[in-house]
């Protein structure tokens, strides 16, 4: 017995040695004192504990130093102790890319505040060990928006004098487009993205340094490879740490883009990221070709997405049906043989490598989009009064004008406008978007749902707030939070 109580003594001072050891070195690493590193950039964590000492202390960790109490850091700040609000915040804005605000009590829930008022993303990643946090997760706002269309432009009176058997006026009826813009022979959808986004970055005065991610939406790329979206970020001069993508999408792409951008953001994978939208249909229309060359236009459009800390865009909604891809399609150019590619639906009246039918088009449209309307609003404890706004892909007034009555929406909430520069395809939105805050038409305050539908087939919505209203008006479905949204709550 004795023998056996010597060991669990001794078992004992060694457990105690060794806790003394850690100690020994957790006092080395924990202590007050300035950043070493210069580095911008990273997360801050702000931690508050009791009313203690008062004490602010850095953490580092093996040689690197992580965190910072007095002075920009690229890292983990950690603050263990009550501390001034506003030097937090002051501290954190320009030197962390996320801040995570560990805690409940009114240092915590004022922090947040401050740091959502500074437009400093706020998440919580941590645990469920860590103590109930109040938290606002970053989201993507939709901010200024630059179109470029090509310098030629070809109008029906031209087409009508050209081509006399073609009843223009008619077509123009149906359509709703008198006017085209068609890029040179030259010039494909890279250049008109490049000079959609030079505008941008000169009118709005964009620093390129801080572009995280480049999203291209086109179906005309430069070339099959390397990613057209890679030459742009050389092209514009983006940072070389800037991620750049393709995705092949057609009158869907700038909803699917938005979807895209606000997941980088929420993670904190980005904080501005540049979507841009390029087509240039033209090059697949053969000149004769009454039914398609009086449709598509070319153009560009850049549209920066930017880090928010209130909810802009939610309630995402999807889909796809690859079995429709026989309505409007391109059949050479890829890897499949010519002799097993996909037939067109119906016959191929014209000579253009870009087929389409319209009439099974316009059917898939009325039954699908009324469809994805409902599906969004039911999810989101949303009815057709709740929207103000039904911002949709101007593919072409008749189609348009059918989801009107479908819907049973007054034409002013449910607006057409490509007269001037006919169906870009994935750059309507971004257009139709760009042209009413022109015209002051988009109320900031309320909820507007935005939808794009066509080749592929494919489609998707979303509910938008362009000032981030969306957290009153019940679950925002399809988001992390679910059914409850992180609020920044009002300062104690």
């Amino acid at each position: 017995e004795k023998e056996g109580g010597g060991g669990e003594i001794f078992f004992l001072i060694l457990i105690l040695i060794l806790l003394l050891i850690f100690l020994f070195a957790l006092s080395s690493t924990l202590r007050p004192g300035r950043c070493a590193s210069r580095r911008t950039g990273g997360v801050a964590v702000l931690g508050f504990g009791g009313a203690g000492g008062g004490k602010e202390f850095v953490f580092r960790r093996k040689t690197s130093t992580l965190g910072v109490s007095d002075g920009p850091c690229g890292g983990w700040v950690i603050f263990y102790t009550h501390v001034r609000v506003a030097a937090v915040a002051q501290l954190v804005e320009h030197h962390v890319a996320n801040v995570i605000v560990v805690g409940s009590n009114p240092i915590s829930r004022s922090l947040v505040v401050a740091l959502c008022r500074r437009r400093v993303p706020v998440s919580r990643t941590f645990a469920a060990f860590v103590p109930p946090a109040v938290v606002a997760v970053p989201h993507a706002f939709v901010g200024p928006i630059a179109v470029h269309f090509p310098a030629r432009v070809e109008t029906n009176d031209e087409l009508q004098s050209q081509y006399p058997a073609w009843d223009l006026p008619l077509i123009a009826e149906k359509t709703g487009i008198e006017r085209r813009h068609i890029a040179a022979a030259d010039e494909t959808a890279a250049d008109l993205a490049v000079a959609a986004c030079e505008s941008l970055f000169q009118r709005e005065s964009i620093d390129r340094e801080g572009i995280d991610f480049l999203l291209l939406c086109t179906q005309t790329p430069d070339y099959p490879l390397p990613t057209t979206a890679c030459l742009l970020q050389d092209r514009l001069g983006l940072p070389t740490r800037c991620g750049a993508l393709d995705f092949n999408l057609g009158c869907s792409g700038f909803v699917y883009g938005l979807a895209m951008a606000d997941g980088l953001i929420q993670s904190g994978a980005a904080k501005n990221v540049l979507l841009v939208t390029a087509e240039t249909y033209s090059k697949y229309i053969d000149d004769d070709d009454r039914s398609l060359r009086t449709i598509f236009g070319d153009g560009a459009a850049a549209t920066l997405v930017q880090s928010s800390p209130t909810r802009t865009l939610g309630g995402f909604q999807f889909g796809s049906d690859g079995s429709g891809g026989d309505m409007l399609l391109v059949g050479d150019g890829g890897s499949r043989p010519s002799g097993d590619a996909i037939r067109p639906r119906h016959r191929k009246r014209w000579k253009s490598r870009l087929y389409m039918d319209g009439p099974s088009l316009i059917n898939f449209t009325v039954e699908a989009i009324p469809r994805l309307v409902d599906e969004i609003l039911a999810a989101n404890d949303r009815t057709l009064d709740d929207i103000d706004l039904f911002l949709m892909h101007q593919a072409t007034f008749k189609m348009l004008d059918g989801l009107r009555s479908r819907m049973g929406v007054d034409p002013s909430r449910l607006p057409i406008d490509m007269a001037e520069f006919g169906n870009t395809v994935s750059c309507t939105l971004p257009i139709l978007i760009d042209r009413l805050r022109r015209r002051d038409q988009i109320d900031n305050d309320a909820t507007h749902m935005l939808v794009g539908f066509g080749v592929g087939l494919s489609w998707a919505g979303c509910l938008w707030s362009p000032m981030g209203n969306l957290e009153g008006g019940g679950p925002i479905a399809n988001h992390p939070a679910g059914g409850n949204p992180a609020v920044a709550p009002e300062e104690s």
